[in-house]
């Protein structure tokens, strides 16, 4: 759902073939027969837990032996916990967001490797998060994995450039079922998150996010790796102080109202 389901609908458009991995079977089942059916794709659902690492490498083989290759590999699938001071965060929610996040990311691109090495081809997109750079309160540990899956992005697209891989991230600020529910029950804390952003509201998963790793992915991005892609609006600026406008100066260097 939410971002995952909207690029997989942006990819589906431009005709790729599509393998949804999901730990909820109802959920996959549902988007891989809404490809199917509206955009008419070539998709396939595959049971995964992307914190074991025994599913991610089945999912791989799953693919391969569905259509004979692997192009693209998107990790975005991310375990959240509790909203609790560092203090309180326990061993079993750290491990949690990192099995999830940083192992998933981790066993899923050593998966993918041997294959687009064989084809000297390949597109990894990774989802970190700006939470991993402003140490965004209450979730530790989902800030630790984002970090770890972007320095996970760096290595690889130093390593595995010579085989014609690429490897990017991308940080979003999407309007995903988690958002749209905190929006539905907190507007006015919503509306003032959206203020902060340049673009005064939060991404479409579809045209948005999935716009941005269709360009990652697509011929026209084949010269692009080791990024981060902030695709957030212009959130990653911060809040700035807006002054009164001024025109006359005072003399001293400064202007005045």
């Amino acid at each position: 759902m939410g971002i995952g389901r909207g690029i997989a609908r942006r990819l589906a458009r431009e005709d790729a073939s599509i393998v949804v991995a999901d730990v909820r079977e109802d959920l996959g089942a549902q988007v891989v027969q809404e490809l199917s059916d509206a955009l008419g794709a070539r998709a396939r659902f595959v049971a995964t837990d992307v914190s074991n690492k025994e599913s991610v490498q089945a999912l791989v083989d799953a693919t391969v032996s569905a259509f004979g290759r692997v192009d693209i590999l998107v990790n975005n699938a991310q375990t959240f916990t509790e909203l609790v001071p560092l203090e309180e965060k326990t061993d079993a929610m750290m491990a949690a967001s990192l099995d999830s996040g940083a192992w998933g990311t981790f066993w899923s691109m050593q998966a993918v490797f041997p294959h687009m090495r064989e084809q000297h081809y390949g597109r990894i997109v990774n989802f970190c998060s700006l939470n991993m750079v402003t140490g965004a309160w209450y979730s530790v540990d989902y800030n630790a994995a984002k970090g770890a899956i972007q320095a996970l992005m760096r290595s690889a697209a130093r390593e595995w450039g010579p085989y014609g891989i690429t490897v990017n991230a991308i940080a979003p600020a999407a309007a995903s079922e988690g958002y749209l529910a905190f929006k539905k029950n907190s507007p006015e804390a919503a509306a003032a998150a959206e203020k902060t952003i340049p673009l005064q509201r939060m991404g479409d998963p579809e045209e948005d996010l999935g716009g941005v790793a269709l360009f990652l992915t697509s011929d026209d991005g084949q010269y692009i790796t080791g990024h981060t892609i902030f695709a957030d609006g212009g959130g990653h600026m911060g809040s700035a102080w807006h002054p009164p406008r001024s025109t006359t100066p005072d003399g001293s260097g400064h202007f005045v109202p």
